[in-house]
């Protein structure tokens, strides 16, 4: 009775206030075809301890990704997280800070997403940013229906090198927001004359820098494009920490950025939960979902922070609202921001050139394999390989030897037998010289 605290007597008086016979009286509406006679195929209830013991020889039929050398990224990368970032999470100010829309108890979680908006906008270059969203993909939508708000079109041209994860969820917001979405191929190269596309029709272009295979570009000149049809730029970023290295999609002329920001502060966690960065211009920060929180001063003078931004009609005004989206990833912005400020400017930049270094080596060990050939001609931590065979086989076979190899286009493809081949290999700075080494030789013998 630990969790079931009510007996039967207390149940059927219940009922009787309420008014129905029995608890499946409160269910009529739900159709008799989604009903279940039989009880789900699960094991009897158990003691926590056996039920302890049940779930960790599951988990222990898992592979983590720091037990042995790991590849992976694809969208969530492995770096290091200091211990510090776990310790100052668990201070007061932090753990009993209450919802933002009571500055006067919530100092603590107000200061820290003012932070971390300032560290977003910085490193993207861009003007303001929000209080952060769930994920980079649900970032991605949004940016394309606050595009549609801004430019009052109603058509998103998304690049083929956008992340598919990504492209699936603007498609679900596109089906049932009413607005329609041009996809271009998936194309290793890269090669898309997305600038071509663009009509009086569009609200604005979607792209991702690195994109999902790894290549680099520059979209100034496709900002231009779009800038002259009326249009905005999207640019997506799955990998933030390339923003140490590589061009700000700000100074690329950019109009909203929407990212991940796992990799700062955030572990694996075997997929989630994950932080969405979302920044845009000044013009149009009433247009942009979610919250914004300012600096301020309280009658004695003293600095404080308040919710600048809210949309609340979300909560008045429902069908009126900019975004539904208002709940940020607040534990995760957290980590991110006491991650960044550990970092800041100069270890940030020292940490994305220690990415792209070890990337670089292990691409070169990798392209010297007979039968690998490496797709790019520039890339961050995260390159796109062809192999000789259908990479998911390698995976398996490399994953039985201990190597996390990386993730094969197909897993995220399955439907496009041209990609078959091809895999996604990442390398941060946790990887040694010995995993790449490792990672080389067997995949030399798996390929031999």
């Amino acid at each position: 009775m630990r969790y079931l605290p009510l007996t039967e007597v207390e149940r059927r008086d219940m009922l009787a206030v309420i008014g129905v016979p029995s608890v499946d009286a409160l269910f009529v509406d739900v159709p008799k075809a989604a009903w279940r006679d039989q009880p789900f195929d699960l094991p009897p209830h158990q003691g926590e301890l056996q039920v302890e013991r049940a779930l960790a020889r599951l988990a222990a039929q898992n592979v983590p990704a720091g037990s042995v050398p790991s590849f992976l990224g694809a969208g969530v990368y492995r770096h290091h997280v200091p211990a510090t970032v776990d310790h100052i999470i668990q201070r007061g100010e932090f753990m009993t800070s209450y919802t933002p829309y009571q500055p006067e108890v919530t100092q603590g979680t107000l200061q820290y997403l003012f932070e971390f908006q300032t560290q977003v906008a910085m490193i993207t270059g861009m003007d303001v940013a929000n209080a952060s969203m769930y994920d980079g993909a649900s970032a991605t939508a949004e940016a394309v229906m606050m595009a549609n708000r801004v430019t009052r079109r109603a058509k998103a041209i998304v690049s083929g090198g956008l992340h598919p994860h990504y492209r699936e969820t603007t498609a679900t917001h596109a089906h049932f927001a009413g607005f329609a979405v041009e996809q271009f191929a998936p194309n290793p190269s890269g090669d898309e004359d997305l600038a071509a596309s663009i009509d009086d029709e569009t609200s604005c272009v979607v792209v991702q820098n690195p994109d999902f295979f790894g290549k680099i570009r520059d979209y100034s000149a496709l900002a231009e494009a779009a800038h002259a049809k009326g249009a905005l730029l999207v640019v997506v970023v799955t990998e933030i920490v390339s923003l140490g290295a590589i061009i700000p999609p700000g100074q690329m002329g950019a109009d909203i950025v929407a990212a991940e920001g796992q990799s700062i502060g955030n572990p694996l966690t075997f997929g989630g939960p994950h932080v969405g960065l979302f920044a845009t211009r000044d013009k149009y920060v009433r247009q942009m979902p979610g919250r914004l929180v300012g600096q301020t001063v309280d009658t004695d003078g003293r600095r404080g922070w308040v919710l600048t931004l809210s949309t609340r009609e979300q909560h008045i005004r429902r069908e009126k609202a900019t975004s539904n989206i208002c709940t940020n990833a607040g534990l995760c912005a957290l980590a991110f921001t006491i991650h960044m400020a550990l970092l800041g400017e100069t270890g940030f930049v020292g940490l994305a050139g220690l990415n792209h270094a070890h990337a670089s080596l292990l691409a070169d060990r990798l392209a010297a394999i007979p039968g690998v050939a490496l797709l790019n001609d520039g890339f961050f931590n995260e390159f796109t390989v062809a192999l000789p065979k259908p990479a998911a086989e390698v995976v398996e076979a490399l994953a039985a030897r201990g190597v996390l190899a990386g993730v094969p286009v197909s897993r995220l493809y399955p439907d496009r037998p041209e990609l078959a081949n091809l895999l996604l290999v990442a390398a941060t700075e946790t990887n040694t010289e010995a995993d790449m080494n490792e990672f080389a030789t067997k995949l030399q013998e798996v390929l031999s």
